[in-house]
């Protein structure tokens, strides 16, 4: 039996699993502080018996496996996360090996396993509490210096728009301009309950195709997966993809919206299946080491 966390801004899901990617038994937990969130994680998996366990984390992380802070959540504004040594906690309680990447990695990565993704090399950005992106690139899931932070990239600001931006780092990034917060924040209504001609949306489609465009540009997906709360609003993906392809006039040619630019094909799973294969694949490397 395998373990997998999805750690996410607002909850952490936490299931046990097998490595054909079936969920046995799964629990929601609100991300607090960690002295109240993690003893209700680690006394979840007390219940059994797993092999090893993959943690699919918000960040931003330490993944570099000679660092002395690996297996951290660094530099995080959340309260309570910063430097938080998630791996060595995990490895202490549990007693098993511990695979640690990006919740949208561990997205893409079930995505490009089991969902929308499969066996293409494929995009997946998450648009809600924050933004980040992950992609699976030749069959591997792209790392380099750090992980990638498309989230944070700098773009062009639609013209009527003078919001200060909600990044505690950078203010008008991508995150600060067009994530779940930011809109609560600049409207003062959460976008869930925007209707669908409301002009944040014009904004939000401005913002999100120019970031698109770029990732396009530069990684070639041949697949882009747009999840997260603010991407429940289903309009906004053909008006997205007719935005990318006006503002590349006519270098690109893209394939049609409806099977380029689309929803998870795992639903609301794509991290936890993710961080599940995680497991599967610490798992075997410990076996054949």
């Amino acid at each position: 039996m395998l373990g997998a966390i999805e750690a996410g801004g607002t909850k952490f899901v936490c299931a046990v699993g097998n490595e054909d990617g079936q969920m046995l038994e799964r629990i929601q937990i609100p991300t607090e502080i960690p002295e109240k969130t993690i003893p209700m994680v680690i006394e979840f998996f007390k219940n059994y018996k797993v092999r090893a366990l993959g943690i699919g984390s918000f960040g931003p992380l330490d993944l570099n496996e000679k660092s002395d802070t690996y297996g951290y959540i660094t530099s995080t504004p959340k309260p309570g996360w910063g430097n938080f040594p998630f791996v060595e906690t995990m490895k202490k309680a549990l007693n098993v090996p511990v695979a640690f990447d990006t919740d949208v990695n561990a997205a893409v990565w079930g995505e490009f396993l089991f969902g929308a993704g499969k066996g293409f090399n494929c995009l997946y950005i998450t648009v809600g509490t924050g933004i980040g992106a992950g992609a699976v690139i030749g069959g591997k899931r792209l790392h380099g210096l750090s992980h990638p932070e498309m989230g944070h990239i700098f773009l062009r600001r639609h013209p009527k728009d003078k919001f200060e931006g909600f990044c505690p780092y950078h203010k008008d990034c991508l995150e600060g301009l067009a994530s779940g917060p930011s809109i609560k924040k600049r409207w003062g209504i959460k976008g869930e309950d925007l209707l669908e001609d409301h002009p944040a949306w014009e904004l939000e489609i401005h913002y999100l195709a120019q970031a698109l465009l770029q990732y396009i540009l530069i990684l070639s997906p041949e697949k882009i997966i747009m999840g997260g709360g603010v991407m429940k609003q289903s309009h906004l993906f053909p008006s997205i993809h007719s935005e990318v392809k006006r503002l590349s006039k006519g270098f690109l040619t893209l394939p049609p919206s409806e099977i380029y630019i689309v929803a998870p094909g795992l639903g609301d799973d794509s991290g936890i299946l993710g961080a599940l294969m995680l497991a599967k694949e610490i798992n075997v490397g410990n076996l054949t080491n």
